[in-house]
């Protein structure tokens, strides 16, 4: 197939909100163009990814992340063999995770089964195939064929490991690179962290007419507000590459979209219900290398008589998309574009404007023609 790149260009809204927290518990910043920014890590947003990932796709398509490789691969082995003891199941378990020349350990608080000293990702095929090869050693009390079980672990990858990647440090031929990077989303304007200062009513206390008038608990919790522009990028051809199989590759790009567009971290949610969506989604299929917008707000954004923020922001993204590909030439074989109001006016004339559902659809169409075409 032909050089393939998909860059997802969003500005999202957020009201007053605590998105990611550092280990203050304060929101995360950085200084970009000078001034302070709203900062949330591409972890964060990840992680709110693999969450809608668990909502809309089939568990057989997703990976789960966890040092408790023995205990989720015991539980498996279990329904295989029913009749086995306890001790054979985790011991068979063991031994297929060793197997796969990943190490193993005993737990910290010494109590449970042995853990791998990192945060393991396996697909569930992956670990359904291994417990499968577990079984047959355990009902033929030999040992767990080597090659077999690390043959099981670098085929069968999940949507998400062939997104995001996989490090295995003791095996490194178990190791997937990773297709997709997501940006850091950063304000494209200045913020400053102001803090929510909160009394709490003690109900009982408040109806005990011989106590005191005050709060049951005081508290400030810190907050900023932001418009945010967030980047993401998939090399089509890599994942691919390690799904194996066109389709799959085609619905992992739309289960990408769908998920990273729609998706919102959850830090301190409860408190702020900053549930919004994207004012501008701009979905770009490149055929050269990812180029990342965000050198439009170096100088920050300030709402002025220009409009509010939002609209400054989608008329800054155009005006920067524009000058890059003059003055490199390198347009895009293609641009998507959905918006609200203005805003999505204004991103139009970067290329299609479309429902977000017919933008997830026709970008999907148009990366099928090029996974079955000629290599470049």
């Amino acid at each position: 197939m032909p050089k393939t790149i998909i860059d997802l260009h969003l500005i999202q809204t957020v009201p007053p909100s605590n998105l990611n927290r550092d280990d203050t518990g304060s929101p995360k910043s950085a200084v970009f163009g000078g001034v302070r920014r709203a900062r949330v890590s591409s972890q964060a947003w990840k992680h709110a990814v693999r969450e809608a990932f668990k909502k809309d796709l089939n568990p057989t398509e997703l990976g789960t992340r966890t040092k408790r490789v023995v205990e989720l691969l015991s539980v498996h082995l279990a329904e295989i063999v029913p009749d086995a003891t306890d001790q054979e199941i985790q011991k068979y378990a063991e031994k297929a995770i060793a197997a796969t020349g990943i190490k193993i350990k005993e737990p910290k608080n010494k109590t449970g089964a042995k853990e791998s000293g990192y945060l393991l990702f396996l697909s569930n095929q992956q670990i359904n195939a291994l417990a499968n090869l577990a079984s047959e050693a355990l009902l033929d009390q030999s040992d767990v064929d080597k090659r077999a079980a690390q043959g099981l672990v670098k085929g069968k990858n999940s949507l998400d490991i062939a997104l995001f990647g996989r490090m295995v440090a003791d095996v490194t031929d178990l190791n997937v690179d990773a297709s997709c990077q997501v940006a850091h989303a950063l304000s494209t304007h200045a913020v400053e962290t102001e803090y929510d200062y909160f009394t709490a009513v003690d109900d009982v206390k408040a109806e005990d007419e011989d106590e005191d008038a005050g709060a049951g608990m005081i508290g400030t919790v810190e907050f900023n507000t932001a418009t945010l522009y967030r980047f993401a990028t998939i090399d089509v051809g890599e994942l691919n590459h390690n799904l194996g199989d066109n389709q799959a590759t085609v619905t992992a790009i739309t289960a990408f979209i769908d998920a990273f567009v729609k998706s919102m971290p959850t830090g301190k949610q409860n408190t702020f219900a900053n549930r919004t969506l994207p004012d501008v989604a701009i979905i770009c299929v490149r055929d050269d290398r990812a180029i990342s917008w965000v050198g439009a707000f170096e100088e920050p954004v300030v709402a002025g008589a220009q409009g509010g923020i939002v609209n400054q922001s989608s008329a800054k993204l155009v005006d920067y998309a524009n000058d890059l590909a003059s003055t490199y030439g390198s347009p895009p074989i293609a641009c998507f574009t959905t918006g609200v109001g203005a805003a999505g006016e204004t991103v139009a004339a970067l290329g299609e404007a479309l429902p977000f559902d017919e933008t997830v659809d026709a970008v999907a169409s148009l990366v099928s023609q090029r996974l079955s075409g000629p290599v470049s």
